[in-house]
Order: C-alpha cells, then structure tokens, then sequence
C-alpha cells in the first residue's frame, strides 16, 4: 500500500511535558484518514509538525515518499490545510480574500479562484462580505483557500468545529466528495465521532499523546464487536461462570459489578433469557446493543470520551 504520510517514534514536549509520544501514523494515499482524540491528545502538534510549524523533538516524517529534514517548500507546495484561521479579512468578499492570499503565494489566478469556489458550493459573483458569512460558509472558504492550487494532500483540523447539523452534513459530503472524486488525500481530526464514522476509511486513535490503534475502519468495525447482548443479574459471578462452562460461550466482558456482556451471539436474548431461568437465576435486564464508535474509543482510552 503507498502512504501519503508516514511517521515513525514521532515525538515533542513542551516545558518538559510530552504532547506526542512515539507515534507512529500511516496515511493512505487517495483515502480520509480520521485522528480521534480528546482536546489535548496531541492531534493538533501532530499535524503542526507534518506541515513544519513546529519543530518535533525527535522521529521522522515521510511525506510523498520523500523524508522531511528541514523545510522544503517544493513538497509543502502540495498541500493545502486548515490547521488555523487563515485571517481572513471581514470587509472583503469571499473572491477578494482568495484574491489575496493568492497574492501572497505569488499570483493570483482568477480560474483557480472561481474553481475552489464551486467545489465548496460558494457563489463566485457573490457580494456579501466575510463578516456577514454563517459559520459554515466561513468554514467552506477556508477549504477554497486550501484547495486553490489543488494540492495532493488536505489536512484539515476539526472543519466540522461549531457547525450547526445541516452544515456538518455539508461538510461531510465536501470532504468525501474531495477525497473520492477529486483523489485528494485526507487527514482530518474532529471530535464529532459520529460524524467520523460516516465519513473516513481509516482511523489512528490517540491518548495523551500515545497512539493507541491504527486501521481502516473496516478492520475497526470487526475489533470493537459491533453489537453485544447485555445483561444485568443479582448473581454476575455464578452467571458468568454459567455462560462460559455451561453454554460454552467465549467472549463474554463484565464492565460493571452487575453487568455482563456477551459478544459471541450464538444465542438470541429470548433463548439466552430463557435458558438462564431455566438455570435458576434471575435476570434483571437484558438487550441487544450496539456498540458505537465512541463506546469503542472510551473502552480503548480507559473509560475517558472525547470533550
């Protein structure tokens, strides 16, 4: 498989404290690459360290197959990003403000302009100035201005940060439509997993720093057991020791003092119900659930979720 990114024992402190701790991270080329973690996790430095605005402690970085010593603008000239604000200025449209940044990278080209604007669904002729645009629109230029010259590789933090629903969904479909039909590579973070797990191929989890897994959210579907029978009984030890001797099931959890889940669903909850009152033991609740992306990532982070 070719990777965009790869990092190898990435790591920086600041004042002596670790933000990123050995990580090692590999982004697809051609897929959306979702880094999940709490405020703080380390994702943001991450992503500073890949595009050069700061420096990492130790490790290596490989973007485009090509390892990164010092600042090379010829690769960073293919990436686009909205890791901060861009600035934007609140009195200009949004075609004078791409008009200026433009400038900035040394020319402006008015196609290129026009382009990125009707890929994020913004009006080229539109003469509403930037501080009169919705959240969400605000948001949609900045991918304009991250996408102008057409980079190979978008890195994008939280894009969905402070979007109503609607505008999430908008977005969703942006970043998926980049990825799938323009063949753009995607590294995105965002603390709306739900969202996450509509939109990306591939996750790498992190906590306080550390990466805790990496796969494509295939492999995740199969690791985190999607659906799971729960029960709750008054005898959890003489249940549990039942299931597993008795009816010879494997894959059983016990997260809480009363609680019992049963991931091997070999029986359904009225035959299980059944069979354990036949047994003499009485059941309290039980339920088939499922288990979402973000019950997976507090199993994963010790019981902590994301803020």
């Amino acid at each position: 498989m070719e990777y965009t990114i790869q990092t190898y024992g990435l790591c920086k402190k600041y004042g002596g404290c670790s933000v990123v701790q050995n990580v090692s991270m590999h982004v697809p080329k051609g897929k959306i690459y979702g880094l999940l973690g709490r405020n703080g996790a380390g994702k943001t430095t991450i992503m500073k360290i890949l595009l050069g605005l700061v420096k990492k402690d130790s490790g290596s970085v490989t973007l485009f197959n090509q390892v990164m010593a010092d600042y090379q603008s010829g690769i960073y000239a293919r990436i686009g990003s909205t890791i901060e604000s861009p600035g934007f200025y609140s009195n200009l449209t949004a075609v004078e403000n791409l008009s200026v940044f433009s400038r900035l990278r040394g020319k402006v080209d008015k196609n290129k302009i026009r382009n990125a604007l009707n890929v994020v669904g913004l009006p080229y002729q539109d003469k509403k100035i930037f501080s009169k645009y919705s959240l969400g629109m605000k948001q949609r230029l900045a991918i304009a201005n991250a996408i102008i010259n057409d980079p190979e590789l978008l890195i994008l933090d939280e894009p969905t940060n402070g979007l109503d629903p609607i505008g999430i969904a908008e977005m969703r479909i942006l970043i998926r439509r980049l990825s799938h039909e323009c063949g753009k590579t995607i590294l995105i973070s965002s603390h709306q997993l739900s969202e996450m797990e509509q939109m990306v191929d591939w996750i790498g989890i992190i906590h306080e720093g550390r990466m805790l897994e990496e796969c494509s959210y295939q492999q995740l579907e199969e690791n985190r057991q999607h659906s799971y029978i729960r029960l709750v009984v008054k005898e959890p030890e003489q249940v549990y020791e039942y299931l597993k001797k008795t009816l010879s099931i494997e894959n059983i959890k016990r997260p809480e003092a009363s609680a019992i889940e049963i991931y091997d669903l070999k029986y359904g909850t009225l035959e299980l119900n059944s069979r354990l009152f036949a047994a003499g033991f009485a059941v309290a609740e039980i339920s088939k659930c499922q288990n979402s992306l973000e019950d997976y990532f507090k199993k994963m982070t010790g019981g902590a979720g994301i803020a």
